[in-house]
């Protein structure tokens, strides 16, 4: 049986004055034995749930270089606002998600991203049958199958990404486009995913 890993991300409050911020943990089925805790992603992001999977909405941003660690959500200056006067020296544009959450990219061949998710897919469905029974593993399975076949039969459109300890045996975040090809877009199975909401004031 799979051991846990801790995935935790800060979600910057949308009225922090008021209400402070949060952190959150997410409990992921991970193929290693040691516990590893990472910022991946917050709901100040827009979070859609498709299938078996999350999509969480990003964009890219133009930043001063060097800035700090800061979660950019859905109040950052998106690409294509006025930079007039700004320094292009000075500035550089990145990813929200992959910027405020410290996501390191990472590579796959289709061969390796078959080999990992295969085994990823099984480690979740195992804990599954464990804690839900059957009936809703045959449901992940399912799921599972159809969502893994859709993203390898548009592999070359894929980016990868981990979080900031570089564990390759967590969570692969995989980043694509939609439709209008330039809004990108996370995608990350969420029966891997367990919130825990700790409030910090």
């Amino acid at each position: 049986m799979a051991d846990f890993a801790v995935f935790t991300f800060w979600d910057q409050s949308r009225d922090p004055a008021t209400t402070g911020k949060k952190l959150y943990s997410y409990l992921l089925v991970s193929l290693c034995s040691h516990i590893i805790s990472d910022e991946l992603f917050s709901d100040s992001f827009p979070i859609k749930e498709v299938g078996v999977t999350l999509e969480i909405d990003c964009q890219t941003i133009t930043i001063k270089k060097g800035a700090g660690d800061i979660n950019i959500g859905a109040n950052a200056s998106a690409e294509g606002g006025d930079d007039e006067g700004a320094d292009e020296e000075g500035t550089e544009q990145v990813n929200n998600v992959v910027f405020s959450n410290r996501l390191q990219a990472t590579s796959f061949d289709k061969k390796s991203y078959t080999t990992y998710i295969k085994g990823y897919m099984k480690a979740i469905a195992a804990k599954i049958k464990e804690t839900q029974g059957e009936a809703e593993e045959g449901t992940f399975k399912t799921g599972a199958a159809e969502a893994v076949k859709k993203i390898l039969g548009n592999f070359k459109d894929y980016e990868f990404y981990i979080g900031e300890s570089l564990n390759p045996e967590g969570a692969v975040m995989l980043l694509n486009y939609r439709e209008d090809g330039v809004t990108p877009y996370f995608t990350v199975f969420k029966h891997g995913l367990k919130e825990r909401k700790v409030v910090s004031v």
